[in-house]
């Protein structure tokens, strides 16, 4: 007898981490069934998704775009269109939820990310801002409700996939290790020098050598700021610190992260750079789904580099395990900052090499709080938006060309 469909809901379902998502999801439609989709305002390609998939709700956050999808989709479509953080919540505290992939970007991902975690459901993360901010939050939410959570960011995701596993909770244990090997590619600036980098434009950082992103993202690849990201969210989700992890670059993004046993073996999770192989990993667990991805092909990939990372070219790195470090609201500080400044970047406000500086600046003004609840990191991360906003300006009006070399 064949068991019923799991539900899901996609969070930033028309980005890249949704579109992929959905795309494993109609290869196992036997599985898995679309409860609802969420997107901000990409009206067209939710339309499309939800005339494709036939959601039982589609949240857009925009209310204006909700109001035209509203009117676009056909009345006998099944589909109700809901708007904002309430609908955000319905989707993914409904009891016909099973599992909720959570892949808005940026700080806008944590309160759903938390409340899915809160309903107890099985959350397939992909928004690491959420753990960056409210890693405390949401993990203790997530022991509480009996929630899983599992990483979708490829590097995340490897490392789960090199632990030992606790079954019965789908929880890591640290049995037998001693270090995490956190893969960086280095970015489209890995060789690039400093000066060369304080002439980079929004198009080159956006311009990956190895994945498909989102300009935001791209960025932060490019900074290495998600590298430093990944390394705060690997902390929160095994129970980490900063000194059992090496951020190594390796350019060919093959290998996507390493796990080192005392025995002193290394084990290392391979394959081609596409996110479906993490998605697909999530939602069958522990099941192994087919997922579109081609078979590696060892010949062709001939070599697989490694380097150390150079943070004196890449600062951001250094900054988020210093805030790691600085523990409560720094890293949700830190984030904000981030935002703020890769924005101002890609508004070609500031220069690439000025986004280490507002955030370095932005974290020496801001106080260190205790983050006992999500107003506390929500009024942190509306503060240091302030603050580094005041930073953009600063060296917009400085218009020094040195100012953007930290």
């Amino acid at each position: 007898m064949q068991s019923a469909r799991r539900m899901v809901s996609v969070l930033g379902s028309t980005g890249s981490i949704g579109v992929n998502t959905l795309d494993v999801i109609a290869r196992h439609s036997d599985r898995f069934a679309v409860y609802g989709l969420a997107a901000n305002s990409s009206v067209a390609a939710l339309l499309a998704q939800c005339l494709a998939f036939r959601p039982r709700y589609a949240v857009m956050m925009d209310e204006a775009a909700a109001e035209s999808l509203r009117r676009q989709l056909p009345s006998d479509s099944g589909t109700e269109i809901l708007q904002g953080e309430a609908g955000l919540a319905q989707i993914v505290t409904a009891a016909e939820v099973d599992t909720v992939m959570a892949a808005i970007v940026g700080a806008a991902g944590l309160p759903s990310a938390l409340a899915a975690a809160g309903a107890g459901k099985t959350v397939l993360l992909a928004n690491k801002e959420s753990l960056v901010m409210g890693g405390h939050l949401l993990m203790q939410a997530v022991r509480e409700s009996g929630a899983r959570l599992l990483p979708i960011d490829s590097e995340h995701n490897a490392i789960f996939q090199c632990m030992p596993v606790q079954a019965a909770t789908c929880t890591s244990s640290l049995e037998g290790v001693s270090k995490v090997l956190l893969t960086a590619s280095g970015g489209p600036f890995r060789a690039w020098t400093r000066a060369r980098m304080d002439e980079a434009t929004p198009e080159q950082a956006c311009a990956h050598p190895n994945w498909s992103m989102g300009r935001k993202i791209s960025v932060d690849s490019a900074s290495l700021m998600n590298k430093g990201l990944e390394l705060i969210e690997a902390c929160w989700i095994f129970d980490l610190t900063p000194e059992l992890i090496d951020v190594v670059v390796h350019p060919q993004s093959i290998i996507h992260s390493m796990v080192q046993y005392r025995d002193g073996s290394v084990l290392a999770q391979m394959g081609n750079p596409d996110m479906r192989t993490p998605i697909a990993y999530g939602l069958g667990w522990p099941d192994r789904l087919v997922s579109g991805v081609a078979p590696l092909d060892l010949i062709a990939t001939a070599r697989l580099d490694f380097e150390a990372p150079d943070e004196g070219r890449f600062p951001c790195l250094r900054l988020a395990r210093e805030a790691f470090d600085a523990g409560g609201t720094a890293m949700a500080v830190c984030n904000a900052a981030n935002e703020v400044a890769v924005a101002a970047f890609l508004d070609g406000q500031i220069r690439f090499t000025a986004i280490p500086l507002v955030i370095e600046q932005t974290l020496a003004q801001m106080p260190v709080l205790e983050p006992i609840s999500l107003a506390v990191v929500e009024s942190a991360d509306t503060d240091a938006r302030l603050v580094a906003t005041e930073q953009v300006a600063a060296l917009m009006q400085q218009g020094d060309r040195r100012m953007g070399l930290v």
